[in-house]
């Protein structure tokens, strides 16, 4: 079931998954993801998804906890 959601993600993003500054209320970063927030690395471009990689990694120092957000 999951390959099918990040297919459908890829394609028609319906879904974000935003992780907000904990320290700058305008700063943030979203990328497109499914209902569950399934990120589809592979349709991400290498500055998205180094990006991606490195807000998961600071969440809780630099990012609050990530949101699935409608688009």
């Amino acid at each position: 079931m999951a390959p099918a959601s990040l297919s459908q993600a890829r394609v028609q993003p319906g879904f974000e998954l935003r992780f907000q500054s904990l320290f700058n209320a305008g700063r943030g970063l979203a990328f497109p993801c499914d209902a569950e927030g399934h990120v589809d690395l592979d349709g991400l471009s290498d500055s998205a998804r180094e990006n991606y990689l490195f807000a998961r990694a600071v969440v809780g120092r630099d990012y609050a906890t990530p949101q699935v957000c409608r688009r």
